[in-house]
């Protein structure tokens, strides 16, 4: 049986650290650095952990080895010990720090889920998510292995996805039927769902939020005329940015077997109705009262 392999490597400070301690003469340099990051440290205790005890200072000691390694990380550079050390020292330990918090903070701006709410613009809350994603990525203990710049790839991609599906969300709701739908909160794969399902049609209509007596009427209608699915979803696509045709088209795919199906067969309507309601339109379904 053959083990995984697993790659372990220290974090990137720690590396241009090592290649400086190989140099003949590296006092003056390691002292300025020395001086550097003990400065970062404190002003990262103040700001995040707690600059009064012991265990509050070595938590921020570990940010900053972690957000200067992400600021390293991401200057495409060689990694490998010399070339990152070159780096460092000629734009200094601070710069590098200011760096890797940039990233952080560019980070916390793009959508963590494709749920949009008013409270996302709230300080507060801006500021707990770029703490949380800062010890998130950024904690390193300079004796352990350190994959934070990993970590923050696959967050910069997960949430860089998000931003595509919320904005293609909110193109949607500017080209509703009815006009824009102007709701602070948003459900972007409910949003984008009912544009979908409504879509089969082939009416000429975009949809970006319904009720259930419009859902109702839909169903009705598609099944005393069964229409041609890919004609509607093709002259959707012909309507929407090229930008957004994968987000719907996988959705399309999803949806061809699954709730499509349901609605074009004798299930009963309250049924599929409900299904709509609690899986695929969610909160952006208005309910409709006699």
């Amino acid at each position: 049986m053959k083990l995984a392999h697993i790659t372990t490597r220290p974090p990137h400070l720690v590396s241009a650290l090592e290649a400086l301690a190989r140099r003949a003469d590296h006092q003056e340099e390691a002292q300025t650095l020395i001086d550097e990051l003990s400065g970062i440290t404190v002003l990262v205790a103040k700001k995040f952990t707690n600059e009064r005890t012991a265990d509050g200072l070595l938590e921020a000691f570990h940010l900053t080895v972690g957000c200067i390694s992400l600021g390293i990380s991401q200057a495409n550079i060689p990694q490998d010990g010399n070339a990152q050390l070159s780096f460092l020292l000629h734009h200094g330990a601070e710069y590098v720090f200011q760096m890797g918090f940039r990233h952080i903070k560019e980070l916390s701006a793009l959508p963590f889920t494709v749920f949009v709410s008013e409270f996302d613009n709230d300080p507060f809350v801006q500021q707990r998510d770029i703490k949380v994603l800062f010890a998130e990525i950024c904690r390193a203990d300079p004796g352990a292995s350190w994959a934070g710049d990993d970590v923050y790839k696959r967050e910069l991609q997960d949430r860089q996805n998000n931003q595509k599906i919320v904005s293609c969300a909110k193109w949607l709701r500017q080209k509703h039927c009815a006009g824009p739908v102007k709701d602070t909160d948003l459900d972007a794969h409910a949003v984008i769902a009912i544009a979908v399902i409504f879509a089969i049609a082939d009416d000429g209509r975009i949809v970006a939020r319904a009720g259930q007596k419009e859902i109702e009427r839909l169903i009705r209608r598609v099944r005393e005329a069964p229409p041609d699915i890919d004609a509607g979803w093709g002259a959707l696509l012909k309507k929407i940015p090229p930008t957004y045709h994968p987000i719907l088209r996988e959705c399309m795919d999803e949806y061809r077997n699954t709730i499509i199906k349901k609605i074009l067969s004798k299930a009963r309507i309250k049924a599929v109705i409900t299904e709509i309601q609690n899986f695929y339109a969610c909160s952006e379904l208005d309910v409709d009262y006699d």
